[in-house]
Formats: C-alpha cells, structure tokens, sequence
C-alpha cells in the first residue's frame, strides 16, 4: 500500500533533518563517498533539489516526482534506522560516526540523534583525528 501524500510529506520532513547546506557540505566531505555505490549520493542530491525548491515545505508545492522520491528517502531511512538502532548500545560515539551505516543515513539526509550534526568544525575536531589514529592504528 502507498503511503498518503500527507503521510510521506509528514514523515519525509521528520527524517530529513539536514539542512540544504548540511547535505551540500556532507557531499564535499570525502567520507560521504565511503558508505557504497552511490545510490546514497545520488538520493542526497535529489533531496537537496526537493528541499531548495520547497523551502517552506508547502505540501501542495510538491509534484509526484518529489513525492515518489519523498517515499523512497522515508522507506529507506525507516528501514535503515530499524535494522541500526542497536549500534547506539554496542558502539562509542566516535565508532557511529564512521559505520557505513551512519554515513549512508546522512547521505539520505538524516543524522542519527545519537550523533551531533555534522559541519566542518565537528568534523576537523572529532572525526578527523579519530580517522587518523584509525590509521595509524590507535585507538582514540
């Protein structure tokens, strides 16, 4: 059964809480290319046109491209946090932060509230060097 127009809509605007310049930022950071093939990268953009054109989220505004995209961004986000849920008792905050899994939800705009958002600041100061000690194998 497809979901109503106000159902996809409501649930689209809960789990997409990235911003316009969060997403276009998270796509320039390199890590955002590490969750797989793509299809992520591809959503995010695509979620990026929905919210730029529809800044106000107006829900006659939105056409059946946008909702059929809505759908598919609300299905897998809904999916994937179900299946991951579990990773917040098992994980510290800097392991989340570079699991596939949560670098695919951001690339379909949601940051887990296990995390904070990401921007560059929070990325330089706790992933970045948490990365490179990865790297040089320690453990932060």
């Amino acid at each position: 059964m497809v979901k109503s127009k106000k159902d996809t809509i409501a649930e689209f605007n809960e789990q997409v809480n990235m911003s316009v310049e969060e997403l276009e930022e998270w796509l320039q950071d390199p890590q955002s290319k590490k969750a797989g093939t793509g299809v992520g990268i591809e959503s995010a953009a695509k979620i990026i046109e929905i919210l730029k054109k529809n800044p106000t989220k107006d829900p006659s505004k939105y056409d059946e491209e946008d909702l059929e995209h809505m759908r598919k961004v609300v299905g897998y986000n809904k999916r994937h946090l179900a299946q991951e849920s579990h990773l917040k008792d098992t994980k510290t905050k800097e392991e989340l932060a570079n699991t596939k899994s949560t670098i695919s939800l951001k690339n379909w705009g949601h940051v887990g509230d296990w995390l904070p958002k990401i921007n560059s600041t929070y990325a330089q100061l706790f992933i970045g060097p948490f990365e490179n000690s990865r790297r040089r194998g320690r453990k932060c």
